[in-house]
Order: structure tokens, then C-alpha cells, then sequence
């Protein structure tokens, strides 16, 4: 899939074309030689069909200019001192890359096509410097045919594909848009074998933690934003100002496309997506929001792949993000993509059959089991735990109140109402089944009621006191 090049990096790579550069003045300083500069001036503004003649009749030699050989140093090695001319080398390899593929092939069946790029990767001290934002253009554009073209890494591959995934890294964390752009559409590029998505969720504190940033950014949250925000409740007209305030819709693409490329790999991040970024929820509010069909289909489409490697652990989380309902609502829109339509039907039939056979204790045990607790129905529900409460203490030995006690063991600063809700729960199961209330007081439940007692919270003061009562309720038995 090729995306169009952001209009940043295009820009810069004009300004530096336009350059005057001193080439004669170089050959006499001995920073290149003068076949060099031949083979320079020989492919540089000239044609496209030119400029292919040129190399197709001379590949090895450029291929060496580039890279180097046992005979000399590449131009990058060579001018390492002359900032200016590495800049314009680097934009014409870009161009040779971009224009003609059999070079592409010839550059990555060097032994070591990418050596020469490594150590222009390195942040400068200068912000400004274009170097390492041109080097991971390049790179990228290497990478990506070389990771196709072998079924194995090679030594090669596996040293160069992390140092640019933390070089984008620091691009995505820009707080420029364009900037991040460039990342994104880099990490796409590469993002096209199952080797190069091991690699990017291995480095995944560097790699897809910014892009969750952009996501959270765009659905209208903070990344320390509540639940509150994330549990549905929240306006359309409130979330509304994060993909028209905030997020670009091509960042928002582009970023989404990353994800989508990312859970091809399903059985392997779709859990630790939701352990850590609580992606359903974050997907459900995007697709809630979704502007356009082809950010629609993405996001269907990752949720397709991420629910099917991993229904146990998801499907429920599904529902509690209320996403059944929400792909009821996308249904009445008028859509006209049918890849789109297909992973919304896939969906729809795969959250169906799950809800049919889910009970209220099964969504609640699911819920318990996310260790991230929401106002849904249940918690508040008397029914609800006059019929459960005992079966929740029973099941798998002890598991859930376990959970629960483990859930609440947090401190949880950026979402408190997680300690009220577990509060609240506590609460209804000393008050349901008193006989198990000391069994409940040795897994800590007591005690930690009693802590937040003084929490600074309102809610949380108030749940776990009402918890705290439930067992001074007995304790003159």
C-alpha cells in the first residue's frame, strides 16, 4: 500500500535540492573524487527516463557510490564533514529509489546496505538538522523491499530495522503534526512482514505508545483521562473536539493504518493492547466518531482481526465497551465500501453469538477479569447480587473476590472511580454472604476499605465506608 510522501518532508527535500553546493571545491579538498562527482552530475536533474538509462547501464558503481565497497568508502562515509552534501545525497538516493526499482533490487543484495545510514540516524544537537529525518526516509524505503525479498532476516535487516523504529519514535513523539506524519507513514512502510511486526510491538514502549497518544488525542482524551470518558457516557458533542480540534484526518489514517498492519498479528498484541492501551474501549469511541468510510473500515477491520485471534479474552471486553450496539448503529449509515460492510457483518455475527450464550454473572466475571471496573449494570443492581454474590465467592475457588481484592490493591490516581466501584462490590458481597466476611477480610478487602476511608475522593470515601459498615454490621455477633 503506498501513501502519498507529507508535504513536510517534500518541502524540505525541494528547499535542499534548490541548494548550490560547491562539488568542484569538494573534489579538491578530496572529500569525493572526481569519478564520483561524474556519476553525481551524471543522474542528478536530469529526466526520469535519463537518469534510469544511466543507471541500469552502471548499476554496480552507483551501488557503490551509495553503499561503499572493498575499494572506498560510500559518499555518506566520504562527506561525513560536509552536512550539505550528505543532505543531497541523501534526497537523490531517495529519488533513485523512488524512480527506479531494479536499483532498489541491486542496493539490497549488498552485504550490508544499510551501514552507511545507521549512523545518520542519531538525533543531532541541532533540532533542525534534516539529516536523520532524511535518513529514516531512506532507510525505510530500503528496508521495506528487503523484508519482503527474504524469508528470513538477515544480520543486516535484524541490526537496522530497531535503530529506525526508535529514530521514528522520536519523530512520533513530536508535538509538530507533520513530523509525526513522516513517522507514521515510515513505520507503515515497513510494517509488511510478520518479522518486522515481532520487532515493532518488541520496542513497543518506543513505537505504539505515541500512536495510542494520537488515537486518545483524536476519540477526545488525555492519556490520564478517566473512565467516565471511556465507558460511553460521554457526548458525541464532547468527543467530537478531538478529530475536528485535534488530530489531523490523514494523521488519523495513517496512525489507524499502523494498528490495522499491527493486528494481522492478532494472537500475539491483541491482548497486551488491551491490558495496556484498554483498546476496545479506545476503538469504540474512534468508530463511534469516525468521519469518513475508509477510518471506518480500518478500525472494523482491526477489530475483526484483534476479537477473532483472541475471543476468550476480548469478546467480553466487546461488550462491555458496547460495541454490539454501536455496530448496530453503524449498520443504518450509508455505506458503500464492501470490504467495510463484510468486516461490519463478520462482527455483527461474531458479537451476537456471543451475547446469546452470556449471562449477567458471565458479563460481570468478564468484567472483573479486565481488571479495569466500569458503572456497568450489575454493580448497582440489588437483584443482581442477591442471586450472584455467593456464586461469585464460590467460583474457581475463590478467583473473582481475589481479582477484586487485586483490582483494588492499585492505587489507580487517574481514575479513582475504579476504587468506588470495587468499594461498592465489597460491600454487596459481605452483605450477601456474612459467613465468607472473614475469609473477605484475610484477602486484605477489609483493610484496604478502611485505608480509603480517607482517600481524597468523595466516592471512594463514601463506597468504602458503606463497605466498612457492612461488616461492623456483625461486629457484636
Amino acid at each position: 500500500m503506498s501513501l502519498d510522501p507529507p508535504a513536510y518532508i517534500l518541502s524540505l527535500q525541494n528547499n535542499i535540492r534548490a541548494r548550490p553546493i560547491s562539488w568542484e571545491g569538494a573534489v579538491r579538498a578530496k572529500t569525493i573524487t572526481d569519478a564520483d562527482l561524474q556519476k553525481i552530475k551524471a543522474v542528478d536533474k536530469v529526466r526520469r527516463e535519463q537518469k534510469k538509462q544511466v543507471i541500469e547501464k552502471d548499476t554496480e558503481s552507483y551501488v557503490d557510490l551509495f553503499l561503499g565497497s572493498k575499494d572506498g568508502p560510500s559518499i555518506f562515509q566520504a562527506a561525513a564533514k560536509r552536512p550539505d552534501i550528505v543532505q543531497y545525497m541523501l534526497v537523490l538516493a531517495g529519488d533513485l529509489i523512488e524512480d527506479i526499482p531494479s536499483f532498489v533490487s541491486a542496493l539490497i543484495q549488498h552485504s550490508d546496505p544499510f551501514k552507511p545510514f545507521l549512523p545518520l540516524l542519531k538525533p543531532s544537537s541541532n533540532p533542525d538538522d534534516p539529516i536523520p529525518l532524511l535518513t529514516s526516509a531512506v532507510l525505510s524505503s530500503l528496508l521495506s523491499p528487503a523484508l519482503l525479498a527474504s524469508a528470513k532476516p538477515s544480520p543486516a535487516i535484524e541490526e537496522a530495522l530497531p535503530q529506525l523504529y526508535t529514530a521514528l519514535s522520536t519523530l512520533a513523539k513530536s508535538s509538530d503534526a507533520g513530523l509525526q506524519d513522516i513517522a507514521v507513514q515510515d513505520f507503515s512502510a515497513v510494517l509488511r512482514t510478520k518479522k518486522a511486526r515481532e520487532l515493532f510491538w518488541k520496542q513497543r514502549k518506543e513505537t505504539l505508545d505515541p500512536l495510542i497518544d494520537i488515537l486518545r488525542a483524536a476519540a477526545g482524551a488525555g492519556k490520564d483521562t478517566d473512565s467516565t470518558i471511556w465507558s460511553g457516557t460521554a457526548s458525541v458533542r464532547t468527543a467530537d473536539t478531538g478529530i475536528s480540534g485535534g488530530v489531523g484526518l490523514q494523521l488519523l489514517y495513517h496512525v489507524l493504518l499502523v494498528v490495522w498492519q499491527l493486528s494481522f498479528e492478532g494472537a500475539m498484541v491483541g491482548d497486551g493492547l488491551q491490558d495496556e492501551h484498554d483498546i476496545l474501549i479506545l476503538y469504540v469511541q474512534l468508530l463511534r466518531l469516525s468521519p469518513k468510510e475508509k477510518t471506518t473500515r480500518l478500525l472494523l477491520s482491526t477489530l475483526n482481526n484483534l476479537l477473532r485471534s483472541n475471543e476468550a479474552s476480548l469478546l467480553p471486553a466487546a461488550v462491555l465497551a458496547r460495541l454490539p450496539s454501536l455496530l448496530q448503529s453503524v449498520q443504518s449509515r450509508h455505506l458503500s465500501d464492501p470490504d467495510l460492510i463484510e468486516d461490519l457483518n463478520s462482527l455483527i455475527e461474531l458479537t451476537d453469538t456471543y451475547t446469546q450464550t452470556q449471562t449477567t454473572f458471565d458479563q460481570y466475571a468478564a468484567e472483573l477479569r479486565t481488571g479495569h471496573l466500569r458503572w456497568s449494570p450489575p454493580h448497582r443492581n440489588e437483584t443482581f447480587w442477591h442471586e450472584n454474590a455467593r456464586r461469585i465467592i464460590d467460583d474457581d475457588k475463590g478467583a473473582l473476590p481475589r481479582k477484586l481484592a487485586e483490582i483494588v490493591s492499585k492505587p489507580w490516581d487517574q481514575d479513582k472511580q475504579v476504587l468506588a466501584i470495587g468499594c461498592n462490590d465489597i460491600a454487596w458481597l459481605v452483605k450477601e454472604v456474612p459467613e465468607k466476611r472473614q475469609w473477605l477480610e484475610k484477602l486484605g478487602l477489609k483493610g484496604r476499605c478502611l485505608e480509603l476511608m480517607q482517600d481524597a475522593d468523595e466516592a471512594v470515601r463514601w463506597e468504602s465506608l458503606r463497605a466498612v459498615g457492612e461488616w461492623l454490621r456483625y461486629s457484636f455477633d
